[in-house]
């Protein structure tokens, strides 16, 4: 086991739980008159998925993203599966990060169906989607999916926590048994929206898989792959003690930045190739319930749901932190996407099951153009956006 370098007092899981629960949104400062945005001046828009999670029939809801950034919903699409609720969550049923993956290069859009254990593949097809396999996730309430090249991983919350492996070929996945691993979690540990873990993916180039366990262990399990995609041996874990490790993401260098929930804080660590983590530094956000985070470019923006904010900052070349400030949200602030020509900000605000538009400014700073309801999905948590 490995230790990281770095840490700050944390406060208790307790006060983590309690803060994404029941804390209301503070006000908070929204960043100055932006400047005009950046990116392509002919940008034609795209698309954003959002899942419902709803527990009587799981649905992605596809929107289109006009040029301006504002959202038409043009469709919504069930999963074949049910969503999922863990106990202690209220605008968080999944407390996760990543139950929605799109796969721009495949052309295929995979979601988790916790409340079935099953996964479905969609073909993505501009603003529609076609429902091609729903298979079984390898475990009990599937919460977060990545992929790299033809593999895909699926993290399972419940009985310990595991982690599943599938090969795609062409438009269709298949599971290899050998490549399942438990998490040794302990199955009874409450409230299980706190002891679960958060998310898996794979690092940018793809040699390895990480997971974040939040209260569960308390540590960041990073698993080397060989050639063949199979994970070598055990996975090398860093604790972090009282952090509650929760989303996390990577900066254009590769370093991992991570939400931890305990100190409400982002953390930067360098992934070594031996599969050790480095702590390069922690900031606090000042918020409550810091859990989701999304990255464009050399900029970060961190979701707390207890504040209901979005926290930015800017990734310095040594990989440290400058605060950008806080923008506000509606309720229950968490899953976030950021369009692929880095123009808007989308994110999930569970409360009252809104995604809250925003256009991203030259300056880091965000500006809100809009709002949707996404039906059915009160404290549902996937989005990606094209």
């Amino acid at each position: 086991m490995t230790v990281r370098k770095a840490r700050l007092a944390g406060v208790g899981v307790t006060a983590a739980a309690a803060a994404a629960l029941f804390a209301a949104p503070a006000a908070t400062a929204t960043a100055s008159a932006p400047p005009l945005p950046h990116g392509p001046a002919h940008s034609r828009g795209g698309a954003v998925f959002v899942q419902s999670d709803n527990t009587t029939a799981n649905t992605v809801v596809a929107y289109h993203r006009a040029p301006d950034g504002g959202l038409t919903r043009r469709g919504v699409f069930r999963t074949g599966g049910r969503g999922g609720v863990l106990d202690g969550s209220v605008v968080d049923h999944l407390a996760s990060q990543g139950s929605l993956a799109y796969d721009r290069r495949a052309g295929l859009l995979y979601a988790v169906n916790a409340g079935s254990d099953t996964i479905t593949v969609f073909a993505v097809h501009g603003d529609r989607l076609e429902r091609l396999q729903i298979l079984p996730s390898g475990g009990n309430f599937p919460v977060s999916v990545t992929f790299h090249d033809n593999r895909v991983w699926v993290l399972n919350a419940l009985d310990g926590g595991s982690i599943q492996g599938f090969v795609r070929t062409g438009q269709r996945l298949t599971g290899v048994d050998s490549w399942h691993r438990g998490l040794g979690l302990d199955p009874d540990a409450t409230p299980q929206f706190t002891h679960t873990p958060g998310q898996i993916s794979f690092t940018p180039d793809g040699s390895k898989l990480i997971v974040t366990t939040k209260a569960g262990a308390n540590s960041i399990d990073v698993f080397r792959l060989n050639h063949r995609g199979t994970p070598v041996g055990r996975p090398v874990v860093t604790s972090t003690p009282n952090a509650v490790p929760f989303g996390f993401t990577f900066d254009p260098a590769g370093r991992l930045q991570v939400t931890e929930a305990g100190p409400n804080a982002v953390e930067t660590f360098v992934v070594h190739r031996d599969g050790t983590l480095t702590s390069v530094g922690q900031v606090l956000t000042g918020q409550a319930a810091t859990c989701w985070i999304v990255a464009t470019g050399h900029k970060l923006y961190a979701s707390n749901a207890g504040s209901g904010t979005l926290s930015g900052y800017r990734v310095r070349r040594d990989g440290t932190l400058t605060a950008l400030g806080n923008t506000s949200t509606d309720p229950g602030t968490v899953d976030a996407a950021v369009s692929s020509d880095g123009r808007n900000l989308y994110v999930q605000t569970g409360a009252q099951g809104h995604v809250n538009e925003f256009r991203v400014n030259r300056d880091g700073s965000l500006t809100r153009i809009g709002s949707v309801t996404v039906p059915g999905a009160i404290g549902g948590e996937g989005i990606t956006a094209d």
